[in-house]
């Protein structure tokens, strides 16, 4: 395959004894590409998919070199969506880091704030303090997140194929779940909920009966959408054989997820190295071995009813759970103290307010302290990891003692994920990229950063 640098002038001369030209790339643009190979008289057609957002949650760039309708070369072209969110977080204290990183992929947002959470845990040496009824609420959220993240990858997916229908019912879908989602947090999406020591408040009366309402629906929808999927000729001879990806390819690009799922390998951090007591829970881990854009449809599909599983054996508990504490016990991490769902989202009750205003003047000065300067944290490093709707998660915190964080890196799935474009497309028709693309479910919030 030839790529060429737009600073050279010559061919590389170690392919020259081979009669085939070759040209290193290295860095600038595809438009410098394509004016330096038509002054070589090197025939080449580049052509720019996007900058675009259907699909990819956000806005890529693709540049792909073509033969007629066959991709020869494809380059993700990202940034367009960088946000500076991980350098931001070394400016706010650890607890407002949560409303930072649950923007990144802000099509899963829940599972950025549990693994941030579990990591400043970790820094703090509270991880066994965390209640049992926290990590249970944790658990349902995160599940109920990953069900309704697969649910925009059909959606979206099925719209990209013309599938309109697929479009609707997945949106629907995913409408029930986020109903419980604001239920308990105040909000459809970015929630900032899960907090450093547990989560912001408990459930509020009435939220598991209400949520066992909406499987109920959800698995009639999961249903009309496996009968319109899995087997409509159209669908599988647009997915079937796409976009393959083998298992040596995921190794070699650190892919992980349902992409590496659908390769055979049952790679799951939930499973390898548990948290939030996923070890005490009953559910399986869905394969495929085809390693294609079909294959990884039916592993998330598959994904859904062990996340309904997990989430009716987490309902049970917290029926037994009620009650209990959501935050641990040290008032100087245990922030913020009282909060309520209201009309607008969540904010401090009014009882509390009343309280620290009018009849605890050390209550007051503790509070302002721990909402403006924060919690101080050990100095150190750690680095956790928690199994994303788009595969693992990692989060590597550095402390220098202070009430911010050092550095604050994240290691999010759809960025590695998204390295794999190239060795999907190329050798494949254009219209099956954006089979490619959609079946890595990319999220490119998460990619930027």
């Amino acid at each position: 395959m030839s790529t060429q640098n737009p600073h050279a002038t010559r061919p590389v001369a170690d392919d020259e004894a081979f009669g085939v030209p070759t040209f290193e790339a290295n860095g600038g643009d595809w438009s410098e590409i394509a004016a330096e190979a038509a002054r070589l008289g090197e025939e080449r057609i580049v052509v720019n998919m996007g900058p675009q957002h259907p699909s990819t949650h956000g806005v890529l760039r693709l540049m792909l070199e073509i033969d007629g309708e066959t991709v020869t070369e494809a380059r993700a072209g990202i940034g367009y969506l960088h946000t500076g969110i991980e350098k931001n977080m070394e400016y706010r204290s650890w607890t407002q880091g949560v409303t930072y990183c649950t923007r990144m992929d802000y099509v899963a947002p829940l599972f950025q704030e549990a693994g941030y959470c579990l990591a400043v845990e970790k820094l703090l040496g509270v991880t066994d303090q965390v209640t049992e009824r926290a990590s249970q609420i944790r658990v349902l959220m995160m599940e109920l997140n990953r069900i309704a993240s697969h649910l925009v990858f059909v959606a979206t997916g099925g719209n990209e194929l013309g599938a309109t229908t697929i479009m609707i019912l997945g949106f629907q879908a995913r409408e029930e779940l986020l109903e419980v989602l604001e239920m308990v947090s105040g909000l459809r999406m970015n929630h900032a909920y899960i907090r450093p020591g547990g989560v912001a408040q408990d459930l509020p009366p009435g939220t598991t009966a209400f949520t066992r309402e909406k499987l109920g629906k959800l698995r009639g929808h999961l249903h009309q959408l496996e009968d319109l999927m899995l087997e409509n000729p159209i669908f599988k001879l647009r997915m079937q054989g796409v976009g393959y990806l083998p298992l040596a390819a995921c190794m070699a690009l650190g892919v992980t997820g349902p992409l590496l799922r659908a390769t055979g390998l049952p790679y799951d951090v939930r499973k390898s190295d548990p948290y939030s007591g996923y070890e005490t829970y009953d559910f399986d881990i869905p394969t495929a071995t085809e390693a294609d854009s079909y294959a990884r449809v039916i592993v998330r599909l598959e994904e859904m009813y062990q996340s309904i599983r997990i989430v009716e054996q987490v309902l049970d508990r917290l029926d037994a759970s009620a009650g209990q504490p959501v935050m641990v016990a040290d008032k100087k991490i245990a922030w913020p103290a009282q909060l309520a769902v209201s009309g607008d989202g969540m904010g401090n009750s009014a009882e509390h307010i009343k309280e620290i205003m009018g009849t605890s003047m050390e209550a007051l000065i503790h509070h302002f302290k721990l909402v403006t300067e924060g919690f101080r944290v050990p100095a150190g490093q750690v680095f956790q990891t928690v199994e994303h709707a788009r595969g693992e998660l990692g989060v590597h915190l550095v402390s220098d003692g202070g009430t911010k964080p050092y550095r604050a890196h994240f290691r999010d799935p759809s960025f590695n994920n998204l390295q794999a474009t190239s060795v999907m497309c190329e050798g494949g028709q254009v219209a099956d990229v954006v089979v490619s693309v959609a079946s890595i479910d990319p999220v490119l919030g998460g990619v930027d950063r």
